[in-house]
């Protein structure tokens, strides 16, 4: 791409300049996780609570509000608020700990991601600031007493929005060069009256200087200090000398500012001499307390701010400008004329990328949906340091860890060591990267920066990420718990949609590929309990989804072959396969390989489908079932769940065309398919119509065609797992007969419960009882794709079930993808059944054209559910989009 967004990407991938070097990879929450807890039973949420987080200095990361810090998280900035009438200044977004909220943890304010280029070259973020006194104690005592089977109670509910008695805080930044980054702050005040704002654009840096460590990402202790009259200048060993400047804001004044150290408040917190006469708290005890002596008045720290005094006019605005430059890239004039032309030109750039990137024929409101989802999608990008050796040791200024530490979490992962900027799940409700769900944000990453995407990917396989077993690790709660296989799909899919056929990326290939193998060993080795090709694996993501909480030993010393396990892994086998015969047809090693992974499907679709006579698969219900097995019995769990959809991902396509191209692959799969008819029977074979001289199609699949209609009928049942916004995670058949097992005296049950978890497993804070979920949609949608490209119109199904419309499966697959996408268009009415039920979004011109981005949805309604700001896989809604 030959526009300006595009050289730049290319520019920063050949590391001519540093375009990323600066980004939104500042935390939202790093109180309250993992790598801060230093607790003697990992109760992190109680170790680290947001009380806290002003006065205690953070060991391994930082966190703000709509800020920015550079790829390694040295030096942060970021804007703190305070309306003059709430207790404590608002220097990061405040939510509830895992065990105050009714379904978990869950942030308690309303932000949003505007817009973003991939190189953060723009970026625009919006915070609603309510003008009443944040309602914090409300929040947790409302949401303490509410039950599980009632909604979260959010900020909108409390009423502090009424009557516009609120400010839009809008933070832009353009990159006028990669170490020159202009900054505006627009307070906009939405009210019928005048009202006051303190703004306060804070620098500081990261506390690496206090923990008695040397090496790779430890520092002296840099600092800052007033330059001149209206610029600071911050000093740092890595990475150099920057100033900020801030300009003059209303009637011409220029801001005071402010310092101190990022140093832990331990007076306050433990009763103990601090460390350093200024601490991290003192900004919040000179503006809210009234406390002048909390600041240095030599006008240095290693923390400091611009102190802008505002009152904003009703209706009216005030912006702020700021400019943080490397010493060598800041201008003489830092806000001359050249200040608004950077902004112009950068938003015409970005505006410029994304019309080129966005298919044409897309509506405007498609066009917004893709614009917010691309947003979010890269503010959630974060600087991520953990160092699990040193966490487990602890440092040699602090004390001592827990003797418990060396038998409890991660214990024996001692070699991950990350300091990296990762793709996270949502920067304040999982702070933390997910390794399932990093494989599904790199879909839509692949087309806005493939570059990314294949570093996320490959950075994951790496020596210092993967455990020397050969497991991925799955997030910091515990990173041995076991993820769905979707690693080798997601590299597969970047590498065919971030290059054009004949360009394509082979060294990422062959890279990703080698490491699999590992991967893939690791499974076969630990997941296949018996050596029958039927897996288990535990939870494999979908939470509460099982009969049973299935990351825990099961009841009576049983086990389980697992549905969605052998599915997983026979889909990892397809993907293998295909990744390996398009190696091969440059080096012919690869073919022996992709022998291996062609026969390795082939037992396990065999072995699901046939294994003791019908493997998993039910005959009589017409739908795949997870088996228990206990006290010598096999007991199918005759739940209707994504467990029994999930077969159908399994599937890949291989052409006559392909297979004759590798003749040592061909031979072996002749002779296997010859002389192995037993196995054999799960390969199906078409000549599609106009071919001559018997060159066709095999088609790897899990389920026959028979077998594939059936549980078809289910998918597109109304009654069952379509919902008008996708399909469920559990069928609506269970909301009036919920499955019911009983084992010993104890009766374990599933009922379809659409909304969020009327239970507590996995912290109550997702739901795979009903909901509907983009990943498995998405991978559900493309199967049949995959489907369609064999079997074309021979095969037709009524969609929805009993409408008398009879659709090819690519038909059912635009139909679904029009349903995804409903969750975000607005209806009839002009809501949008993503926001249902949220009045500012239905009544305030100022919220209508606004996104959240949510974890899951209402298998209902459409209705936004869980993590509200989950842009990374929810981002996948942009493919859905214009497919109909």
């Amino acid at each position: 791409m030959d526009l300006p967004e595009g050289i730049r990407l290319v520019e920063d991938a050949e590391r001519t300049k540093n375009w990323k070097r600066w980004g939104p990879y500042l935390s939202e929450r790093q109180w309250g996780t993992v790598r801060e807890d230093y607790s003697p039973d990992g109760s992190s949420w109680q170790y680290f609570p947001h009380e806290r987080a002003r006065s205690r200095a953070y060991r391994w990361g930082e966190d703000g509000l709509l800020g920015i810090t550079d790829r390694e998280g040295r030096l942060c900035f970021s804007l703190a608020l305070w309306n003059r009438r709430d207790p404590i200044l608002k220097e990061r977004l405040f939510g509830l700990a895992g065990p105050e909220g009714n379904h978990g943890e869950d942030v308690k304010e309303v932000y949003f991601y505007l817009d973003s280029t991939p190189t953060h070259s723009y970026m625009k973020g919006l915070y609603k600031l309510p003008q009443a006194a944040f309602p914090y104690a409300l929040l947790v005592a409302e949401n303490r007493r509410r039950s599980k089977i009632e909604p979260e109670f959010e900020l909108w509910d409390t009423g502090v929005f009424d009557g516009g008695r609120y400010f839009d805080v809008i933070a832009e930044y353009a990159k006028a060069s990669s170490n020159d980054i202009l900054i505006r702050v627009t307070v906009a005040n939405r009210g019928p009256e005048a009202s006051p704002l303190d703004v306060l654009p804070t620098l500081w840096f990261r506390n690496t200087w206090s923990w008695g460590r040397t090496g790779e990402g430890y520092w002296p202790k840099p600092r800052i200090r007033q330059a001149a009259e209206g610029s600071l200048l911050a000093e740092h060993a890595s990475l150099g000398r920057f100033r900020l400047a801030a300009d003059s804001g209303p009637g011409g004044r220029l801001p005071g500012f402010l310092f101190t150290e990022n140093e832990t408040n331990a007076a306050r917190l433990f009763d103990a001499p601090n460390s350093a006469p200024y601490v991290k708290d003192a900004f919040h005890e000179y503006v809210v307390q009234g406390r002048s002596d909390a600041v240095n008045p030599e006008s240095m720290g290693t923390k400091a701010c611009a102190l802008y005094r505002l009152e904003v006019p009703a209706g009216a605005g005030i912006t702020l400008r700021l400019r943080l430059s490397s010493e060598d890239e800041a201008p003489e004039e830092p806000f001359g004329d050249g200040f608004d032309r950077v902004f112009a030109d950068r938003i015409r750039e970005a505006d410029d990328y994304y019309s080129a990137l966005l298919p044409a024929h897309l509506s405007e409101e498609e066009r917004r949906i893709a614009r917010q989802g691309y947003a979010g999608l890269l503010w959630s990008k974060q600087f991520y340091h953990f160092s699990v050796k040193d966490w487990l040791e602890g440092d040699p200024t602090q004390p001592a860890p827990p003797a418990s530490r060396r038998v409890g979490r991660n214990r024996d992962w001692t070699h991950l060591y990350n300091r990296d900027v990762i793709s996270m799940p949502d920067k304040w409700e999982y702070p933390w990267y997910a390794a399932w769900d990093l494989a599904f944000h790199m879909i839509p990453f692949a087309e806005v920066d493939p570059f990314f995407a294949k570093e996320q990917l490959l950075l994951f396989l790496r020596e210092w990420y993967m455990h020397p077993n050969g497991q991925i690790p799955a997030y910091e709660f515990a990173f041995s718990d076991v993820n769905p296989a979707v690693h080798a799909w997601a590299a597969w899919r970047v590498y065919k949609i971030a290059d054009p056929r004949g360009g394509r990326d082979r060294l990422f290939l062959s890279r990703v590929f080698q490491k699999l193998l590992l991967n893939f060993t690791w499974w076969v080795n630990r997941k296949d309990l018996h050596g029958n090709h039927v897996f288990s694996g535990g939870f494999l993501g979908l939470d509460n989804i099982g009969v049973f909480d299935r990351s825990k030993p099961l009841p009576a010393g049983g086990y389980l072959e697992q549905a969605d396990g052998t599915a997983w892994m026979a889909f990892y086998c397809t993907t293998m396969l295909s990744m390996a015969l398009e190696l091969a047809a440059e080096d012919p090693a690869y073919e022996d390989v992709a022998s291996k992974f062609f026969e390795h499907f082939i037992a396990i679709a065999d072995a699901i489908n046939t294994l003791d006579g019908t493997g998993l698969w039910d005959e009589e219900d017409g739908i795949y079932y997870d088996h228990l097995h206990v006290d010598g019995r096999s007991v199918p769990l005759r739940v209707r769940s994504l467990v029994g959809l999930l077969p159908l991902i399994a599937v890949e396509i291989l052409s006559d065309e392909v297979v004759d191209r590798l003749p040592g692959f061909g031979k072996r799969m002749r002779w296997f398919l010859e002389n192995r008819k037993d196995l054999a029977r799960t390969v199906a074979w078409m000549e599609p119509p106009g071919t001559e001289g018997g060159r066709g199609h095999h088609l790897l699949a899990i389920p026959s065609a028979e077998r594939l209609v059936r549980v078809l009928r289910y998918l597109l049942d109304e009654r069952e797992f379509l919902s008008p916004f996708g399909i469920r995670s559990v069928s609506r058949f269970h909301r009036d007969r919920p499955y019911v097992f009983r084992l010993g005296d104890k009766e374990h049950r599933v009922a379809y419960v659409p909304g969020e978890s009327d239970k507590g497993y996995f912290g109550g804070n997702s739901n795979w009882r009903g909901p509907i979920w983009f990943p498995v949609n998405y991978l559900l949608v493309e199967a049949l794709e995959r489907y369609h490209r064999f079997y074309g119109e021979t095969l037709r199904v009524e969609c929805p079930t009993g409408s008398g419309v009879w659709m090819d499966l690519a038909e059912v697959a635009k139909e679904l993808y029009g349903r995804l996408a409903g969750i975000f268009l607005p209806g009839p009415g002009g809501g949008r059944p993503c926001h249902a039920g949220v009045p500012p979004f239905e009544r305030d011109p100022d919220w209508r054209d606004l996104m959240l981005f949510h974890e899951y949805f209402h298998g209902d309604t459409g209705k936004g559910l869980g993590a509200s700001h989950q842009t990374g896989w929810t981002a996948l809604v942009i493919r859905c989009l214009g497919k109909t």
